[in-house]
């Protein structure tokens, strides 16, 4: 039997073209409601990916997202948000897209094909056990992706795919399958929609979940975050105030002296045990 894309199926809405702005948004807005609920049903195999990474990265192993098009875009769009938030460094979590860096902005013809140029990205990172590869493919059938994952797998690493369609080729290669089903797409087959939408649902959940459980986290501020903007110094030093009851310019000169609010936090705390 031949493997049905759902996330391929024709619209549940026709003639867009002949309907007003409104009723376009509506209908748009309509179709994403289920998108929450869809990555609510795979809560249980996130969790799953979520606790068998932790235990990998503590001992330094990496996520590498893998995608193609609006999935690979989407995986290093997490990976790249990852040290300004928590302040790691950038060879944490990993997104790779096929095309390369060219790919994020402009298509790269028949380079998501290739079933074997996944693995070769990978093997320029010196990939190993302790990694965990994460292919985003919401049809579930890119070969970059497949490759990947299967290659990965084979040499010991902890893999898992993210898809819009359930039993995919993508999921039999990858230990821990994330479907995600959202159903057909607005515009038929724009999986730029709904599927991109979960997908980063569901990037941010991994990502999120797993700098929290790596002590990047404190009550629920980004107590590592990069000061790369005033704005960031500004809640940085707030933070300093609620925590330790400084004045704005002390917070203020103790995060730019020791560079986030954990350093500055450590640093004040163990004046103090000095002191007394």
């Amino acid at each position: 039997m031949a493997f049905v894309k759902i996330s391929e199926q024709p619209s549940l809405y026709n003639d867009l073209e002949k309907k007003s702005v409104h009723d376009i948004l509506t209908e748009i807005n309509q179709e994403d409601h289920k998108v929450a609920d869809a990555v609510q049903a795979a809560i249980p195999a996130i969790e799953r990916l979520v606790e068998g990474i932790v235990p990998r990265m503590q001992e330094g192993g990496r996520i590498f997202y893998m995608g193609a098009g609006t999935s690979g875009r989407l995986g290093v769009l997490d990976a790249s948000e990852i040290p300004p938030t928590f302040g790691m460094s950038q060879g944490w979590i990993i997104g790779l897209i096929a095309g390369g860096d060219y790919a994020l902005r402009n298509a790269v013809e028949n380079a998501e094909d290739d079933t074997e140029q996944g693995w070769k990205d990978l093997l320029e990172y010196d990939i190993n056990p302790l990694d965990t590869v994460i292919g985003i493919a919401a049809s579930g059938t890119t070969p970059y992706v497949i490759g990947a994952l299967r290659d990965a797998r084979a040499h010991g690493c902890l893999t898992a795919a993210i898809t819009s369609n359930p039993d995919a080729p993508v999921s039999q290669v990858a230990e821990i399958p994330i479907e995600m089903i959202v159903g057909p797409e607005y515009v038929t087959g724009s999986s730029r929609m709904k599927s991109g939408t979960g997908q980063k649902l569901i990037c941010n959940m991994i990502s999120t979940s797993v700098m929290i459980k790596m002590g990047r986290v404190k009550g629920n501020k980004m107590v590592n975050m990069q000061l790369t903007n005033a704005k960031l110094v500004d809640r940085g030093t707030r933070m300093l105030i609620d925590d330790l009851g400084l004045s704005y310019d002390e917070a203020n000169e103790m995060l730019l002296k020791y560079g986030s609010v954990k350093k500055a936090e450590d640093a004040y705390r163990a004046q103090k045990t000095e002191k007394q």
